[in-house]
């Protein structure tokens, strides 16, 4: 699979999931709880998809244009990382806190999105090309199964 339809499915599947954690409410405490989760895996596998695999790749095939959309595109992944999920995850899910701290980093997310498919992505077609994006692809559908085994809790019965 080439990495940007790779990297655009995990947007979806992202997608979706903000919108049912902004659409649950206060009293859908083990569904918050699920879904944040969920969220957190889902972030965490494609940050490190696209900061061990795409951005590098996209930064060295490109100038100081790409090198700034790299570093502002990782800074975005900080933000949400470091500050905004930990502090949604400390959040009780039955506080209207919590449901203003889904918005933040819905909006957040979406606009990170919206400027890699709409810049960033376009533009890594163009410079990197179809033998690249399919060899990156290959690549992340690796590191991805390592992730889930690694990351996901597994259910010892």
């Amino acid at each position: 699979m080439n990495a940007i339809d790779l990297l655009k499915a995990d947007h979806e599947k992202v997608k979706s999931i903000l919108s049912q954690l902004s659409e649950s409410t206060d009293r859908a405490v083990k569904k918050r709880t699920e879904l944040l989760e969920k969220l957190e895996l889902e972030v965490s596998i494609h940050t490190q998809l696209e900061e061990e695999i795409l951005y590098p790749a996209y930064k060295a095939a490109g100038g100081k244009a790409e090198a700034e959309m790299y570093y502002e595109a990782k800074e975005e992944h900080r933000t949400v990382d470091s500050l905004v999920l930990p502090d949604l995850k400390g959040t009780d899910p039955t506080s209207p806190e919590f449901a203003g701290r889904v918005k933040v980093i819905k909006e957040l997310l979406e606009h990170h999105i919206e400027e890699e498919e709409t810049d960033m992505f376009p533009h890594a077609k163009k410079i990197l090309g179809k033998a690249k994006l399919d060899e990156l692809g290959d690549q992340m559908l690796t590191l991805k199964a390592s992730l889930k085994k690694s990351l996901t809790p597994s259910k010892a019965a």
